[in-house]
């Protein structure tokens, strides 16, 4: 099959990757401009164009897709199909028709639910048990298409984002080229979605930081479901401090067991340092005990919880903000 692929960062490669090992004729591939990073803000190129250029590919990155010239040149590669997986660009009304076949996207969560640029994060964060990816045919909504085909994936309570990204993107290239095989054999039957649905953001500065009144479950969702971008932080000393890693207590039993004072499970306020382990940092919350593991000053790499704080010679009874 002709195919335009669409893709920018690391969740779209393997995907790309997969349609070239399947044979498939993969006639362009469009990702975002090179854009500045770094301290010396010279110009990166995107995820998706690294590996398109090492694959011998045609490639395209216009600032706006929507203009004249860039729909005409898509019809003078008449793909069959076009591809879409994480590019960052909404494809117009005249792009969604070209091809005969249709644009399928690749989508990070089990549509309807998780709509949006973040499924990822925000399944973690709120604290989901099941995520997975759906293929579906585009159109001028926000992931709003008939639905293809869906794999799902298991959630345990110490994944992140970034471990969920990565197992995700793979499963993806997978169920994209059973999709496209399926389609080839004439065997989907597009499947409008129904029931509940929500809606995954872009995350913002203010989902970032921890707020000690909630409950210790929430707040370990969101330190994993932030990790490893952009990461949750907390205020210590005047200092914002990263937190990488972290576990939770609701039960002073629990607490027992884990090498805990049980006079001290949930005595103090929220954001108090209870007690120092070997491993980490025990901090009232709202609602039980979050287990702080791994943190990260400004400017520092990523420590042992227990090593920042013997390093700040702190004491118990100081309280995170």
């Amino acid at each position: 099959m002709r195919i335009v692929f669409m893709g920018t960062p690391d969740f779209a490669v393997p995907t790309l990757q997969a349609l070239v090992n399947a044979g498939q004729d993969v006639v362009g591939v469009f990702t975002q401009p090179d854009r500045p990073a770094g301290r010396g803000k010279n110009l990166k190129p995107s995820p998706v164009k690294v590996v398109a250029e090492e694959l011998g590919l045609p490639i395209f990155q216009p600032e706006t897709i929507k203009t004249a010239e860039w729909i005409q040149k898509l019809k003078d590669l008449a793909p069959e199909s076009i591809v879409v997986v994480a590019y960052g660009q909404i494809l117009s009304r005249d792009i969604l028709q070209l091809p005969i076949k249709g644009c399928i996207n690749v989508h990070a969560s089990l549509l309807p639910t998780y709509r949006g640029a973040a499924p990822i994060h925000w399944a973690i964060i709120k604290g989901e048990t099941l995520t997975g990816v759906t293929t579906m045919l585009m159109d001028e909504g926000l992931d709003t298409g008939d639905m293809l085909l869906k794999r799902e994936l298991v959630i345990t309570n110490q994944a992140t984002t970034g471990e969920i990204h990565d197992q995700l993107a793979v499963l993806g290239a997978d169920l994209l080229i059973e999709t496209l095989q399926e389609l080839e054999m004439g065997r989907l039957d597009p499947i409008p979605q129904r029931g509940e649905s929500n809606y995954a953001p872009l995350l913002k500065r203010e989902h970032e930081r921890l707020d000690w009144s909630r409950r210790a479950s929430e707040l370990h969702n969101q330190v994993r479901g932030l990790n490893p971008w952009p990461g949750a932080y907390a205020v210590f000393r005047g200092e914002n401090l990263k937190i990488w890693r972290s576990t939770f207590l609701l039960q002073s039993d629990k607490a027992t067991a884990s090498g805990m004072d049980p006079s001290k499970a949930m005595s103090g306020q929220p954001g108090e340092i209870i007690q120092v382990l070997e491993d980490g940092l025990l901090v009232q919350t709202g609602e039980g005990v979050l287990r702080v593991l791994e943190v990260q000053p400004a400017g520092k790499r990523a420590m042992p919880a227990r090593d920042f704080f013997n390093g700040r010679h702190g004491q118990i009874g100081e309280k995170f903000d």
